[in-house]
């Protein structure tokens, strides 16, 4: 999957659609996603143009890749529910499901969460 510049979270970093901001530096922004699936649900994204966790980790320098690691753990403490528990997901090309092409991972909290993946025979 190619870096699509016009994405909807390239367009957002650009200010050109606006999001209730939750977390921001140099690395990453932190949003509230649009369509909830969880009491917190925040989506991060790197302020760069990665299209998955396997571009990143290839391609983004070291403080990049350690910035965005550290403001998971930030928004989830900032939102209250590192404490409780929560899940953090990214999902990675076609076979993962990924729809927009800008690494992003999805902060879900708030409430006791399901199992993610059902058990295979």
């Amino acid at each position: 999957m190619a870096y699509d510049p016009n994405n909807v979270f390239a367009r957002i970093l650009r200010g050109e659609i606006p999001c209730k901001k939750v977390y921001e530096n140099e690395f990453v922004l932190a949003f509230h996603d649009i369509a909830p699936q969880a009491p917190v649900h925040v989506l991060v994204i790197p302020k760069g143009p990665y299209v998955s966790m396997d571009d990143f980790t290839a391609d983004a320098p070291a403080d990049m890749q350690a910035g965005f690691l550290k403001a998971i753990g930030d928004v989830a403490r900032l939102l209250g529910i590192a404490a409780d528990g929560y899940r953090v997901l990214s999902n990675c090309g076609v076979n993962g499901h990924q729809d927009v092409p800008h690494l992003h991972f999805h902060i879900f909290g708030g409430a006791k969460l399901g199992r993610m993946i059902g058990k295979s025979s």
